[in-house]
């Protein structure tokens, strides 16, 4: 056999020795990486990692079993706390509503096919990719330390993080739209927004519902979360509990089960509705 016949598998035995030398390199960097990370991350640690793990599971189990001595005491505060869940459910649905709305403009708008004005495209694009970088919680204590504590600045801080997030996602269904209808409308004089409204709305309504009720669910999460900040909701109370110590566990396992039973419910039920709008059919 020729050496031109032999040449190829030379080479593509000299690319398959590059990459695994490569490949030990990167995996030699991990691990130094992460071993140099782990000895910062230990020392800087109160008491020590390793000296701690021991006990990790001593502040759960006090907890719980304070909450089972306590039992009865735990249908009552499930009722004082509702009101404080249906706070945290209002700011998860106006916000996820209010991002929603602005994904939806910021989505057709910088669209490649759809935009009026192709030059803000670009702009608009940078845009949501900051409000999708800023997380909530940093939003949320620059506006608790301009507009004080309360459920105002958790909703606006989600609602900026969900347009960004959802107008990401918005404007790659809308760029995956058929053109067809948009051009038919065009050839009979309609304007942009008609376009839009009969000919781009219909087609992306069902993905565009999907992705707003996937985002109720985080946003419900996100709003307990930014309760800790004092973004009001059910995260304030349960911060509250949690720093009143022993003597109030009971209490912090109830707004736990609430917390827990709501995203159970509202995540069958959307995967449900997803199931439906997506699909055509009916979740299993």
């Amino acid at each position: 056999m020729s050496a031109a016949a032999l040449s190829p598998t030379a080479e593509y035995l000299a690319l398959v020795r590059r990459r695994r030398v490569y490949g030990g390199l990167l995996l030699v960097l991990f691990i130094v990486l992460m071993a140099s990370g782990w000895r910062t991350a230990d020392a800087r640690n109160a008491g020590g990692f390793l000296d701690g793990i021991a006990h990790i599971l001593d502040f759960p189990i006090e907890i719980l079993s304070e909450a089972a001595r306590d039992w009865r005491n735990l249908p009552g505060y499930l009722r004082q706390y509702l009101p404080s869940l249906i706070e945290t459910l209002n700011i998860a649905a106006v916000s996820t509503l209010l991002g929603g709305l602005i994904a939806a403009v910021l989505a057709v708008l910088s669209a490649r096919a759809l935009a009026p004005l192709p030059w803000l495209v670009v702009p608009i694009r940078r845009g949501m990719d900051v409000m999708r970088a800023m997380p909530e919680i940093v939003i949320a204590l620059v506006l608790i330390f301009l507009l004080g504590g309360g459920p105002v600045p958790a909703m606006i801080a989600i609602t900026l993080h969900t347009a960004g997030a959802l107008g990401k996602l918005f404007s790659e269904v809308a760029e995956n739209a058929d053109l067809k209808p948009v051009e038919g409308l065009a050839s009979v004089g309609a304007g942009w927004l008609a376009r839009i409204w009969f000919a781009v709305a219909p087609q992306v309504a069902p993905n565009w519902s999907s992705y707003a009720l996937l985002r109720f669910e985080i946003n419900i999460r996100a709003s307990a979360i930014l309760g800790f900040v004092g973004a009001g909701g059910i995260g304030y109370d349960l911060r509250t509990t949690l720093q009143w110590g022993q003597g109030r566990y009971d209490q912090v396992v109830a707004i736990f089960a609430l917390l827990f039973l709501t995203i159970v419910l509202v995540d069958h039920l959307s995967d449900r509705a997803r199931a439906r709008l997506v699909q055509g059919g009916h979740a299993a």
